[in-house]
């Protein structure tokens, strides 16, 4: 597995890195073999926030980090209650994965800039949480954001270590013309998320396997299971979606694969990856706008 430095963290992440995969009908033990054999193909970085599945997300990812596997592995978690004070959530989730530390804490979809201005006034949550850095309760600090323009005030802050944003083939484009490259000049590390914009790109869903209709779905939001019946909406491959990401070049693209055949399509992806053309990416990014047609709101856009 190809890792690259994170921002100025000192932390060499895995480029692809283990999204959110809480699923409250899979057993607990399954969902923590997922994210085992994901991180024996050598994922090494590992995103979770206690709103998933109302806990389930930190459930499991606390137990698979037990037992010696949390060595090399860099955690992130969320703020979910961004104006809030923030010592009493970090807690909060400290105890939910039974662990003393975290390596990431980032407020948790972010996008609205006046929520942002108060976390960032003095004070205010990034104060908050630098004091959870100077008591050892985390390590850096960030924010997860769908709003360029929330992530432009962030990046000029200084207040950062690391920020999530959208990057894939249906994304707006100030994502990774103008974000991405601004947070990688100032060495700010990026993690990025919608490669296959929430399931919409490779299956028939709203959304997080949120179904369309009541008949079989395609494989990226079928449970893993085999479709019964042809698609009827445009979809485009794992492969298309990764390939298109990864040409973009962000430190770490994050991706939600919670069954063993996801994880083999987009494993089997990354092997085949050589930076796409021009022609390639627009040609990709013409068929992202076609699959999302009819599913619902993208609202990673603004």
């Amino acid at each position: 597995m190809k890792t690259r430095p994170l921002g100025k963290t000192g932390f060499h992440a895995s480029i692809l890195g283990i999204g959110d995969l809480a699923d409250r009908s899979v057993p607990l033990k399954e969902c923590v073999r997922t994210i085992h054999r994901a991180m024996d193909f050598g994922l090494n970085l590992i995103d979770t926030a206690p709103g998933y599945e109302e806990g389930y997300s930190e459930e499991i990812v606390g137990t698979a980090l037990r037992g010696g596997k949390r060595d090399g592995m860099f955690l992130i978690d969320k703020i979910d209650h961004l104006l809030d004070p923030v010592i009493p959530q970090v807690e909060s989730t400290l105890r939910a994965l039974k662990t003393d530390w975290v390596d990431l804490f980032v407020f948790h979809a972010l996008s609205d800039l006046e929520k942002w201005e108060q976390i960032a006034a003095p004070g205010g949550g990034m104060d908050q949480l630098a004091q959870c850095v100077k008591a050892g309760k985390t390590r850096f600090r960030g924010i997860s954001s769908h709003n360029p323009e929330v992530l432009r005030a962030a990046l000029a802050s200084g207040l950062c270590d690391v920020v999530m944003f959208p990057v894939g083939p249906y994304v707006h484009a100030d994502y990774f013309q103008e974000i991405l490259p601004a947070a990688q000049a100032a060495q700010i590390g990026t993690v990025c998320f919608k490669t296959f914009g929430a399931g919409k790109l490779v299956g028939d869903t709203l959304g997080y396997n949120q179904p369309l209709t009541q008949r079989p779905r395609g494989k990226f939001s079928s449970g893993g299971q085999s479709p019964l019946v042809p698609p009827e909406l445009p979809h485009l491959t794992a492969e298309e979606c990764l390939h298109y990401t990864l040409t973009l070049n962000p430190d770490v693209a994050l991706l939600g694969l919670s069954f063993p055949n996801e994880q083999d399509a987009a494993f089997a992806a990354l092997e085949t990856f050589q930076p796409l053309s021009p022609e390639r990416m627009a040609q990709i990014k013409e068929l992202a706008s076609e699959a999302v047609q009819g599913k619902g709101d993208c609202w990673w856009n603004p």
